[in-house]
């Protein structure tokens, strides 16, 4: 019988359980490209910075986080400010239950509601089971970046995808 989960926002506190989900990708897999797992003042950061500007949500279940998804600035020069990468990360047995699914699409109308028009989200190959959360909650792979990312004494690609949120930002957030 699978256990209800609740989404809700992160906090700065709820940085240490979000970390104990994250680190194990860092430290072994090519999921991320970081090669150090960073400390919890670091994580912290993280999160404050998301909520400022963009989104993180978590996902609690038997009274601890059991995944998350974020949004993050996806480039820093002006025109760019309508768009934002997104993560997702869920706890290796929490998996195939749908709460990346459900974090990814309330992730969505978070930011729609910040007035983001497109979600953009790299995945690192080989990852069948991120490419199809990414397929399951509307992104379309737009290329793929050969051997970008070297970790673990080997290169890695990187599938870039895409998603839109909405077609133009609010006309109350402005133009340039």
């Amino acid at each position: 019988m699978d256990v209800p989960y609740l989404i809700r926002a992160a906090t700065p506190d709820d940085a240490a359980g979000l970390l104990a989900i994250y680190a194990p990708f860092v430290a072994r897999t090519a999921v991320s490209f970081e090669t150090q797992v960073p400390c919890v003042q670091e994580f912290t950061s993280r999160i404050e910075k998301a909520l400022d500007r963009w989104a993180w949500l978590l996902a609690e279940g038997d009274g601890q986080c059991i995944g998350y998804a974020y949004g993050t600035s996806h480039r820093e020069r002006a025109a760019y400010r309508w768009s934002v990468e997104t993560s997702a990360y869920v706890a290796p047995n929490w998996h195939r239950r749908g709460i990346g699914r459900s974090l990814y699409l309330e992730l969505f109308a978070a930011l729609v509601r910040r007035g983001y028009c497109n979600a953009y989200a790299g995945i690192a190959l080989p990852n069948e089971a991120s490419i199809a959360l990414h397929r399951a909650v509307g992104f379309e792979p737009v290329g793929v970046f050969e051997s970008v990312g070297r970790k673990f004494d080997r290169w890695h690609d990187v599938s870039w995808w895409q998603r839109r949120l909405q077609e133009q930002p609010p006309p109350t957030l402005g133009t340039l």
